[in-house]
C-alpha cells in the first residue's frame, strides 16, 4: 500500500505540473498539451490534483467535459479504491 501512496502523490503532482504547463503555454500561444492526455493523466489518478489546479489558475474552467469530466474520474476511482480496500459489505 505504501507503494500506491508513493504513485498516487507522484502522478498527482505531474498532473499539476502539466495542467500549469498547458496554461502557461495557453497564454504564450506555445504548443498546447493534448485534451487526452490531460485526461489520462487524471485516468491514472491524478484527477483530485488537477481539477483543484484547474480551479485555481481558472484553466479549462469554461470546458464542460473538463469540468464534469474530471470529478466524475476522481469520483469513480474513489468508489473504486473504496470498494478494494473495504469490499462491498452489505448492512
Amino acid at each position: 500500500m505504501k507503494y500506491f501512496y508513493i504513485y498516487l502523490t507522484a502522478i498527482n503532482i505531474l498532473s499539476v505540473i502539466v495542467t500549469v504547463y498547458d496554461k502557461n503555454a495557453a497564454v504564450r500561444g506555445a504548443r498546447r498539451v493534448r485534451e487526452r492526455n490531460l485526461f489520462l493523466l487524471s485516468v491514472l489518478g491524478g484527477s483530485p490534483a488537477m481539477y483543484l489546479t484547474m480551479l485555481v489558475i481558472n484553466h479549462k474552467t469554461r470546458k464542460l467535459k473538463f469540468m464534469l469530466g474530471i470529478p466524475l474520474i476522481a469520483l469513480i476511482q474513489l468508489a473504486i479504491f473504496l470498494v478494494l480496500r473495504y469490499g462491498l459489505r452489505m448492512v
